[in-house]
């Protein structure tokens, strides 16, 4: 069995290959993580909305402190060259059109009393994201929507491990025709800006460098998670980053084996991302139901329903459920009778469950 990086007393909710998701706590789950164990902490906490939301968001008077007592024990738990990375969205003041300055409030504190550093400061744009704050933007159209948000990249050190070369973007046409006949497109030169164009600007890297604006949409629709959601109809987590966003910092800010931990996980998919590309994962999420439904994730669609409401039933009666034995029968049994698998199957639940 693999070894976990929770001491053994600490019973996680599932596992698979590579990770461990734990129900409780995030708090007094950090506090039983050795210091400087971890390599990369990618979480999207609840934000500081005006309005309260299903999955539990603080009231902006009260969330910075709250939020301190997170980055202090994600400062100690990270290696030296370790990061966090902290989405954030926007919002507005109480009952007027002023934007709300809570995360660069909390950017400003992690860096100036917990001693992070400010790595990069990157953006994600989110093209599909509904027009919001109604009153400001659909119904008195003085405001533009708020489709941006922020993403702080924390470090513990002024040099974290990163590599920029695991991230590229896709050239555009016209720089493809540029490498194919640098010639005819530029001549080496200082340029006015005084940045000197010299010849290996045609040089072909495999990629362009991508900037600190990251445009992706979160219009998932489907998928094994919202598959098995409704498969089993239970309800999904409200608030979901798409895939794409960890997957690009968990690329250029760790390597395979590597440790990637998030604090507030939701459905999981900081864990499903980072077992797609072979690192070691941990997800915290108090929130039992939630914890329950993200092990569809990592189940398949050779999964029976049956099979599907057996995992979200033992984890929410608090068993611990070893994903890697359910994912091997799902697959054997994918053509056999489900009646092998329907009831109160003795022979199948202790197949689930995890043996210490």
């Amino acid at each position: 069995m693999r070894e976990r990086i929770l001491d053994e007393s600490t019973v996680p909710a599932y596992t698979t290959a590579c990770g461990d998701a734990y129900c409780g706590d995030s708090l007094e789950l950090l506090a039983k993580l050795p210091t400087g164990s971890v390599n990369l902490v990618m979480t999207s906490p609840p934000f500081a909305l005006q309005r309260q939301k299903a999955y539990g968001n603080k009231d902006q008077t009260e969330y910075l402190d709250w939020l301190v007592e997170f980055g202090r024990e994600v400062h100690r738990v990270l290696k030296d060259d370790g990061s966090f990375v902290l989405d954030l969205g926007g919002s507005y003041e109480k009952g007027v059109p002023a934007r709300s300055l809570y995360n660069f409030r909390v950017l400003i504190k992690f860096c100036d009393d917990l001693g992070f550093f400010l790595a990069e400061d990157f953006y994600w744009f989110n093209p599909s994201k509904l027009p919001s704050p109604i009153e400001w933007v659909n119904k008195r159209k003085m405001r533009a929507k708020d489709s941006v948000n922020t993403v702080w990249w924390f470090s513990k050190t002024e040099w974290p491990k990163s590599d920029i070369r695991k991230v590229l973007s896709p050239y555009s046409e016209r720089m493809k025709k540029l490498l194919e006949n640098p010639s005819a497109f530029y001549t080496p030169k200082v340029r006015p800006s005084g940045h000197d164009i010299g010849e290996g600007f045609g040089k072909d890297n495999g990629g362009a460098i991508p900037s600190n604006l990251l445009q992706i949409a979160n219009t998932e629709s489907n998928g094994q998670y919202l598959g098995g959601c409704k498969a089993v109809g239970e309800k999904q987590h409200p608030a979901r980053f798409p895939a794409k966003l960890p997957e690009f910092f968990i690329k250029m800010l760790t390597d395979p084996g590597d440790i990637v931990l998030d604090i507030f996980a939701g459905s999981n998919t900081t864990g499903q991302v980072a077992e797609s590309l072979k690192r070691r994962w941990l997800s915290f999420e108090l929130a039992r139901e939630y914890v329950s439904a993200s092990a569809f994730r990592f189940l398949s669609n050779q999964n029976t329903t049956t099979e599907m409401r057996k995992v979200f039933d033992l984890i929410t009666n608090g068993q611990c459920v070893d994903l890697t034995k359910f994912a091997a029968q799902g697959n054997l049994t994918s053509t056999a009778s489900e009646q092998s698998v329907t009831g109160d199957s003795e022979e199948l639940q202790s197949s689930l469950l995890l043996t210490s």
